[in-house]
C-alpha cells in the first residue's frame, strides 16, 4: 500500500520536465502534513469504531450473558484498553506512508508509537490480571486466599518485562543487554524493592502454611490489631478492628513476629472460658453440720452431699477416725463443696458444651487468695453472646459464694482502712 500511495502522489507531477520534479520536491512538506492530518483523523475514526464495538456492544453482550467473567472484564475496563490499542497500531502501521520521504523523523515517530503500544499493552495486561483476581475471588474456595498478592506479583513481573522491551525499542539494543545490566544493579534494586521482595516472600509463606485467610480474626499486639482480616496484598495486610478502625500491617511481619489467629476457635465446637475467681484463704474451713444441712437444700448438691457423707462416715469408722481422732479423718470443706457446685451448675447450663472439657480446678494459692479457675467451652462463639455467658456465670457464683461461708479476696481500700481505724 505504501508504494501505491507514493505512486498516486507522484502521478500529480510531470517528471519529464525539471519544473515537475522541483514542484514535487517543494510540495512534499504539504503532502506530508496533509497525510498526517488524514492519519490523525482516520485514527480517531478507528478509535470511535473500536470503542463502540469493544465497549458498547460488549457491554450489552455482558449484560445479557449469565456468566460473571465478562462482567469483571467490563468492570476492570479491559475492553476500554483494547479500544485504545487498535488506533495506536493503526497509526504505527501508516506512519511509514506519511513520512516516506523523511526516514529520520519516521524512525523516531515509529519508536514513540511502539512505546505507546507497549504502554497500552501494559495497561491491558494489568487490567486482565485485576479481572482474573476478581473472578477467582468469586469462587468460594479462593475467597480466603491471598489472591491480591499473587495478582500484584504477576503485574510487577509482566510490567518489568514490558519496561525492558520499551527501553530496547527506544535504544535499539537487545533486551538481554538490559537484563545483564540489572545484575550489576541488583544491590540497588534490592534496596529499592526491599519491601516488595519481603512482601512477596511473606505472601508465599502465608499461603503455603495457611497462616491467615481473609475473614480470619487475628490479634497482633505489636500493631494494636484485633479484628478481621479484610485484605491480603503484596505489601500489607488490612485488618478491620472491632472498634471499626483499620490497621495495616506489613505482610512480612506475620512471618517475623508472633500473632494470634482465632480461626481454630471459630472452627471448633465451642469457645473456651478460662477465668478464675480468687477466694479469701481465711474463709476456707471444714463444713459444719449446720452448713451441710443448709447446702443439702440445694438441688444440685443434695444427692452428692448425701452420698459423700455416707462414704466419709464409713471410711472414718473403718479407720478409727472418730471422737477425738475425727480431725485426722476425711471431712468436707466449704471450698470443696463450692467447687463441686460450680461443676454441677456448669454441666446443667445449656450455654456450655458438655462434649468438650469441663473442669473446675484450684490453682496455687498466692498473696491474693486461692484462685478457683473455671475451664470450659461455651456453645456460642460469637463475641457478644460469649461475654454474656461468662458474665452470667460469674454473676451467679459471686451471688451464691456467701451461702458456702466463703469470701472473695478483695484488696483493702481507703474506706476499709478508715473503718478499721475507727473501731
Amino acid at each position: 500500500m505504501r508504494s501505491q500511495i507514493i505512486d498516486w502522489i507522484r502521478g500529480f507531477y510531470d517528471f519529464s520536465s525539471k519544473g515537475g520534479a522541483d514542484a514535487y520536491e517543494s510540495d512534499l512538506v504539504w503532502w506530508t502534513m496533509g497525510l498526517l492530518a488524514a492519519l490523525i483523523g482516520a485514527s480517531f475514526v478507528v478509535w470511535l469504531i473500536s470503542r463502540f464495538i469493544l465497549i458498547q456492544v460488549m457491554h450489552a453482550v455482558a449484560g445479557k450473558s449469565k456468566t460473571e467473567w465478562d462482567d469483571h472484564l467490563m468492570h476492570n475496563k479491559v475492553f476500554k484498553g483494547l479500544a485504545l490499542l487498535v488506533p495506536l497500531m493503526f497509526m504505527e502501521y501508516f506512519l511509514s506512508i506519511v513520512f516516506f520521504n523523511y526516514p529520520d523523523v519516521l524512525n523516531s515517530l515509529v519508536k514513540v508509537s511502539q512505546v505507546l503500544i507497549i504502554l497500552a499493552v501494559m495497561v491491558i495486561v494489568n487490567r486482565v490480571f485485576n479481572a482474573i483476581r476478581d473472578i477467582m475471588l468469586d469462587v468460594e474456595s479462593f475467597k480466603d486466599k491471598p489472591i491480591q498478592s499473587y495478582a500484584q506479583i504477576l503485574k510487577i513481573l509482566f510490567s518489568g518485562i514490558l519496561i525492558i522491551v520499551m527501553f530496547s525499542v527506544l535504544t535499539g539494543k537487545s533486551p538481554i543487554f538490559f537484563l545483564t545490566s540489572l545484575g550489576a544493579l541488583s544491590a540497588i534494586l534490592l534496596l529499592i524493592f526491599r519491601d516488595t521482595i519481603l512482601g512477596f516472600v511473606g505472601s508465599i509463606q502465608l499461603a503455603a502454611n495457611d497462616m491467615i485467610r481473609i475473614g480470619d480474626w487475628i490479634t497482633m499486639e505489636r500493631y494494636g490489631a484485633d479484628g478481621d482480616v479484610e485484605e491480603i496484598n503484596l505489601a500489607t495486610v488490612k485488618v478491620r478492628n472491632f472498634d471499626r478502625t483499620i490497621t495495616t500491617i506489613p505482610t512480612y511481619s506475620f512471618i517475623s513476629d508472633s500473632f494470634i489467629n482465632w480461626r481454630g476457635m471459630e472452627e471448633s465446637d465451642g469457645r473456651r472460658i478460662k477465668r478464675a475467681m480468687k477466694i479469701q484463704v481465711s474463709s476456707v474451713r471444714f463444713a459444719s453440720p449446720e452448713l451441710i444441712q443448709d447446702l443439702k437444700k440445694i438441688a444440685l448438691l443434695e444427692d452428692f452431699i448425701a452420698t459423700r457423707q455416707t462414704e466419709i462416715q464409713k471410711y472414718n469408722e473403718d479407720h478409727g477416725f472418730v471422737g477425738d481422732k475425727a480431725i485426722n479423718g476425711r471431712q468436707q470443706t466449704n471450698l470443696g463443696l463450692f467447687r463441686k457446685y460450680i461443676h454441677y451448675y456448669l454441666a446443667r447450663k445449656n450455654e456450655i458444651n458438655n462434649e468438650m472439657t469441663l473442669m473446675v480446678r484450684q490453682l496455687e494459692p498466692t498473696e491474693y487468695g486461692v484462685p478457683l479457675e473455671i475451664y470450659c467451652f461455651s456453645m456460642s462463639k460469637e463475641w457478644a453472646i460469649y461475654e454474656g455467658v461468662v458474665a452470667d456465670i460469674f454473676d451467679h457464683l459471686f451471688a451464691v459464694l456467701e451461702m458456702f461461708e466463703l469470701a472473695a479476696y478483695e484488696r483493702p481500700t481507703g474506706k476499709d482502712l478508715k473503718e478499721s481505724m475507727n473501731k
